[in-house]
C-alpha cells in the first residue's frame, strides 16, 4: 500500500498501547479462593493440546500443586519439578508432595524402602580424595603399603560413622559414593542414591526442610530432611526413587504417566501451559473472556479509534485489528467450522453488546465465555501483545536496515572505480 515502515510502526506501537487499555476495560476481577476460576483457566489452557480426557483432573492436580507452592503471593514454577515414566496411562499422572528423582539405589543390599526417613543431603563426593598434580608416594617396606591401605579404608569408615552418628537413614549425594561407602551403608540399612543433579537437591531441601551439607563434620540431626517415606519404584524400564509425604513441602513432583513418548511429551505440554496461566492469574488477580471473545472486542474497539485518527496511521491500526481477528478464526478452522461464518457472528454479537461472546469449540455454538467457564489470565493477553508487536516492528526495522545496506554497498561498488575511496 506504499506506506513507509516509520508510520506502520507508529501505528502498531499506538493499537498495543489501546489494546493494553481496552484489555484492562475488559478484565475482570477474580477471587483466589474460588479453586473452580483456577480449574477453569487450566482447562482452558490445556484445551488442543490433546489432554481433553483428563483435563479435569490435571487441572485438579495443578490448582493443589499451585496452592501448595504459593508462598505470599509469590509462586515460583520451578519448585514444580515434572517427571515423565513411560508406563500405565495418562490418567494414571499424579500430584506427589515431595520429590520423585530418576536414580536407583546405589545397591541392592539396601532396604527398598524405609519409613520415617530422616535424611541427609551431602553435596560432597563420599569417597577419598586424589591428590592434585604428580604426586608421588614413596614407600620403602611392604607394611607401609598395607598401611596405605588400611588407611584408607579407614577414611571411609569414618565417613559412615559420621552419617551413622547423625541418625540418617536415607542419603542423596551429589556426587560420586565409593563402593567401600556402599557397602558399609548397606549394611547400616542406609538408602543411598549418588549423582543427584544439584536442581534436585535444591528441589529435596525444600520439600523435605533439610539442608545441603558439603563438610560431612557440619552434618548434625538438625540438618536432616524429614518424609513419611522412601522407596525405589520400578514402572515400566526404569526405576525411580519416591519421596513422599513431606510436612508442608514448598517443593512437588507431578509425575506424568503416559504408552509413548510422544503422548508424554504432549500432557507435559498441557500440565505446564495450565501452570503458567495459573500462576499468572495468582499474581495479576484479572483475568479476561476466552474462546477469541476478547480479541473481537478489543479488535472492534481499535476500528473504532482508527477511524477517530486522521494520519496513515489509522490504516496500519486497521491492519492490527485484522491481526487480532485471526484468533478466532483459527479457533473456527480449527474446530472444523466456517471461520467467515462464525467471524460474521461473533461481529454482531459484540456489536449488540455481547463483550463476553466467543466461540465454545465443543459445542460449536457462540455464547458468553465467561459463563462457559472458558477464560484466560489478562496477564498472558497483554503479554501476547506485547511480544508481537515488538517482533513485528524489529522486523519491518530490519528490512529498512537491510534496504539500506545493500544499497549502501552497492554504490561502493560502482564507485571503485571512480576513485571514491573503497568501503569496508
Amino acid at each position: 500500500m506504499k506506506i513507509h515502515p516509520t508510520l506502520i510502526t507508529k501505528g502498531y506501537n499506538l493499537s498495543a498501547v489501546k489494546a493494553k487499555e481496552f484489555l484492562n476495560e475488559c478484565a475482570v476481577e477474580v477471587s483466589l479462593e474460588n479453586k473452580n476460576v483456577l480449574k477453569a483457566i487450566a482447562m482452558t489452557a490445556m484445551t488442543g493440546k490433546g489432554a481433553e480426557s483428563v483435563k479435569e483432573k490435571f487441572s485438579e492436580i495443578i490448582v493443589n500443586a499451585i496452592a501448595q507452592i504459593e508462598d505470599n503471593g509469590k509462586i515460583d514454577i520451578s519448585n514444580i519439578k515434572i517427571e515423565k515414566n513411560k508406563s500405565n496411562g495418562v490418567e494414571d499422572t499424579e500430584l506427589i508432595k515431595g520429590i520423585v528423582i530418576d536414580k536407583e539405589r546405589v545397591s541392592i543390599d539396601m532396604p527398598l524402602k524405609v519409613q520415617d526417613a530422616r535424611i541427609a543431603l551431602i553435596s560432597e563426593a563420599l569417597e577419598v580424595k586424589n591428590l592434585e598434580g604428580d604426586a608421588k608416594i614413596s614407600i620403602t617396606d611392604p607394611n607401609q603399603l598395607q598401611d596405605f591401605i588400611n588407611r584408607e579404608e579407614i577414611i571411609l569408615k569414618q565417613m559412615v560413622d559420621k552419617i551413622k552418628r547423625s541418625n540418617a537413614n536415607v542419603i542423596f549425594c551429589q556426587k560420586g559414593i565409593d563402593d567401600m561407602v556402599q557397602y558399609y551403608l548397606a549394611k547400616s540399612k542406609i538408602y543411598a542414591c549418588r549423582r543427584v543433579a544439584k536442581s534436585d537437591m535444591e528441589n529435596l531441601a525444600r520439600a523435605t526442610g533439610g539442608k545441603i551439607i558439603s563438610n560431612l563434620n557440619d552434618l548434625t540431626e538438625s540438618e536432616l530432611g524429614k518424609a513419611e517415606l522412601v522407596e525405589e519404584i520400578k514402572q515400566g524400564e526404569e526405576a525411580m526413587t519416591y519421596v513422599r509425604g513431606c510436612e508442608n513441602p514448598k517443593a512437588l513432583t507431578i509425575l506424568i504417566h503416559g504408552g509413548s513418548e510422544h503422548v508424554i511429551d504432549e500432557m507435559e505440554r498441557a500440565i505446564r501451559d495450565g501452570l503458567g496461566d495459573v500462576s499468572a492469574v495468582i499474581k495479576n488477580k484479572k483475568i479476561v473472556a476466552g474462546a477469541g471473545a476478547i480479541e473481537i472486542e478489543i479488535a472492534r474497539r481499535l476500528r473504532r479509534f482508527a477511524n477517530s485518527l486522521s494520519g496513515r496511521e489509522q490504516l496500519a491500526i486497521q491492519e492490527f485489528a485484522n491481526a487480532l481477528e485471526f484468533i478466532p478464526t483459527t479457533l473456527a478452522e480449527n474446530a472444523g467450522l466456517d471461520p467467515i461464518d462464525v467471524l460474521t457472528e461473533l461481529k454482531s454479537r459484540h456489536d449488540n453488546g455481547e463483550k463476553y461472546a466467543g466461540i465454545n469449540i465443543f459445542n460449536n455454538r457462540v455464547e458468553d465465555s465467561i459463563q462457559a467457564g472458558i477464560i484466560e489470565p489478562m496477564k498472558i493477553k497483554t503479554q501476547a501483545i506485547s511480544s508481537a508487536t515488538e517482533v513485528a516492528v524489529m522486523i519491518l526495522r530490519i528490512d529498512d536496515v537491510l534496504a539500506s545496506k545493500s544499497s549502501s554497498a552497492s554504490r561502493g561498488a560502482s564507485g571503485a572505480g571512480h576513485g571514491y575511496p573503497e568501503m569496508e
